[in-house]
């Protein structure tokens, strides 16, 4: 019996492990809905969406697999070579046999690194494929989401979608899935070679398998977890990122640079914590596999010495050095390839709920959308007409409550009133970022749901107060990929008084634009605004508040351009200095969503009503800061 004492103290060890992850395993159980990381999504509809995008290749993948063969036969073939070679040098042999049998396994080496080299390029190019179409098509999804929809989605969330989740998707193509099926093959392939050549040592063998089957069941549940917690915190830290840097300035002004680093530095050891969790989940598995694995050797070593010593045979099995050797390697590429099917499980999760993330945002069905029966409206006269228009962005909160006007083709129009009163609101119906609850808009005519949205669009030209300009150039940003002359584009600038600082640049309209066009001053934005506006020739312009916060200087060059725009059809104009706007055909007052004045410049005066009382405190306020 004492014999045998070795082989129970392993099993005590093994034993006394897996009692303690036993325990560990019960007391997180019960706790898996407070830690979030489930999902909803069923695994079988996450892969019968992602296969849409791996079929075009289906071809590279079949590829892929013909080679992987190759790498299984050697995983298989290789240790009976090793024991052949074993069981040839221990006796007399002639030489020949040996170089023999070491040229026929240096050949299935070759054949299998090169067969992996190959099936690594055709999976790394395939990914990249799959990866690029996958990212475009969210990218154009996210691009039809209306301005409500967006204005919920932290812009931080949407780049981490983008990016990180789907470069977890790119390796499920050119990684996991692919060793997650060799490694199968590996470990049945050796399973059924080992049963060929030894049932004692293979059963003895598979007496460990229960062990590790109970060790990777408690690794999925611990790193599941981790997965999910670190995932979280780079998704925190993007959103926090993009917020935070695009509000630096505010954050310098108010000198709250501590406050935001403290707030950073939370979410920064959040996320450390989280990296050192699934650290540690790995840095504990891996060296349990190990321990069974060691213990397999040491058990294969002690049972097929005293067998091999004793000439000791069991279930008609002889263990010979030849097959002590085969068994030795084959016990390492059954266990590599477990602890790797375990770890490749819990990234192919990790893919899947980043699959899911990225499927969540394509299930947003955009609010705004085309009527099957939208028209394509190929010329704009300018005509619009509001008929009892409700709108609110909060069910129940109206914004505009049954706002009704009509603007002449070729009018200018003015929206004034105070802040909230809905003025801005008005401008973004007409573009249709948002659909009303009640009543009808019309273009020419036209209710403008049954105009097709880019149709719709590409006859109106906004200009806003807060300009965006995108990172490039100047006439990149004026262009806006349309294909446009140099004469062409310096016409519009000579028209909206652009050129007057274009000129004076060292590079002209090749001019570097910075992010967000911060190295031009707001009146310079404005008139790229201007330009880029006039550039693709709209039917319809839209000015919200343009001329706020602009200097005198530049204010002069931005009325001269107004003026000259007036001509050019109709303009709706949100104002913030009502001196800007005497010009206008109808100013139309609005209070609390409603319309309670319209008319001209003098017809407004006369009435002494809203409009008389703003323009009057306006003129005043006007007259002491010019004294």
């Amino acid at each position: 019996m004492r014999e045998y004492y070795p082989l129970l103290i392993a099993g005590g060890i093994i034993g006394t492990v897996s009692v303690v992850f036993l325990i560990a395993y019960a007391m997180i159980r019960n706790k898996k809905e407070a830690l979030g990381f489930d999902r909803t999504m069923k695994d079988g509809e996450i892969v019968r969406r992602l296969l849409v995008y791996a079929k075009p290749y289906r071809k590279n993948f079949l590829f892929v697999g013909f080679c992987m063969l190759f790498s299984i036969a050697y995983d298989i073939l290789s240790p009976l070579l090793v024991g052949y070679i074993e069981g040839m040098v221990k006796n007399s042999f002639p030489l020949s046999r040996l170089f023999v049998a070491v040229g026929g396994y240096a050949g299935i080496l070759i054949v299998s690194l090169v067969s992996s080299y190959i099936q690594a390029i055709v999976l790394q190019r395939t990914g990249q494929r799959i990866l690029s179409a996958l990212r475009e098509d969210l990218f154009r999804h996210i691009e039809s989401l209306s301005h409500a929809q967006l204005n919920v989605i932290p812009v931080g969330k949407l780049v981490t979608r983008v990016t990180n989740d789907t470069n977890a998707i790119s390796m499920m193509f050119t990684n996991i899935l692919v060793n997650l099926i060799k490694n199968c093959f590996v470990i049945l392939g050796v399973l059924v070679a080992m049963l060929c050549l030894n049932y004692e040592l293979t059963l003895m063998i598979l007496c460990f398998v229960p062990f590790i089957v109970l060790f990777t069941v408690i690794f999925r549940k611990f790193s599941r977890r981790a997965y999910r917690k670190v995932k979280d915190g780079t998704t925190d830290i993007n959103t926090f990122l993009s917020e935070n840097l695009s509000g630096m300035k505010i954050t310098q002004i108010f000198n709250r640079e501590e406050r935001k680093m403290r707030e950073f530095s939370e979410r920064n050891k959040k996320l450390a914590s989280a990296k050192q969790q699934q650290i540690l989940v790995f840095g504990i598995f891996r060296p349990l596999v190990y321990m069974l694995y060691i213990t397999s050797v040491l058990c294969l070593l002690y049972l097929g010495g005293k067998g091999y010593i004793d000439d000791v045979s069991f279930l008609g099995q002889t263990l010979t050095s030849e097959v002590i050797v085969t068994f030795y390697m084959y016990i390492s590429k059954f266990f590599n390839p477990i602890q790797s099917l375990a770890e490749q499980f819990n990234w192919l999760q990790s893919a899947f709920a980043s699959a899911e993330k990225i499927f969540t945002i394509f299930d947003m069905k955009p609010e705004v959308v085309d009527a099957e029966d939208a028209i394509e409206l190929n010329e704009v006269k300018g005509e619009i007409e509001f008929r009892d228009v409700w709108f609110s962005y909060v069910p129940g909160e109206w914004v505009l409550k049954g706002v009704s006007f009509h603007v002449n083709a070729g009018d200018t129009v003015a929206f004034v009133g105070s802040t909230g009163s809905g003025k801005t609101t008005i401008l973004s119906l007409i573009c249709r970022n948002y659909d009303i609850q009640k009543g009808e808009i019309l273009i020419d005519g036209i209710e403008i749901r049954k105009i097709k949205i880019s149709s719709l669009r590409k006859h109106f030209g906004q200009m806003l107060q807060d300009v965006f300009l995108f990172s490039g150039t100047i006439r990149s940003n004026i262009v806006l990929r349309e294909e446009f002359s140099d004469e062409e584009i310096l016409r519009v600038c000579d028209y909206v008084n652009a050129s007057s600082f274009i000129r004076k640049l060292e590079n002209g309209l090749d001019e570097p634009v910075r992010e967000r066009g911060n190295n031009f001053s707001a009146g310079q934005r404005q008139l790229l605004s201007f330009a880029r506006t006039i550039l693709h020739k709209p039917s319809v312009m839209i000015l919200d508040e343009a001329t706020a916060n602009i200097d005198t200087e530049t204010e002069v060059l931005i009325q001269d351009s107004l003026e000259k725009m007036m001509n050019i059809g109709t303009m709706l104009i949100v104002a913030h200095r009502l001196s800007t706007i005497r010009g206008a055909d109808n100013i139309i007052v609005l209070s609390h969503g409603k319309i309670v004045e319209q008319g001209s410049h003098r017809e407004l005066l006369e009435q002494k009503g809203k409009y008389y009382r703003l323009y009057t405190l306006q003129s005043h306020k006007e007259r002491l800061q010019g004294a």
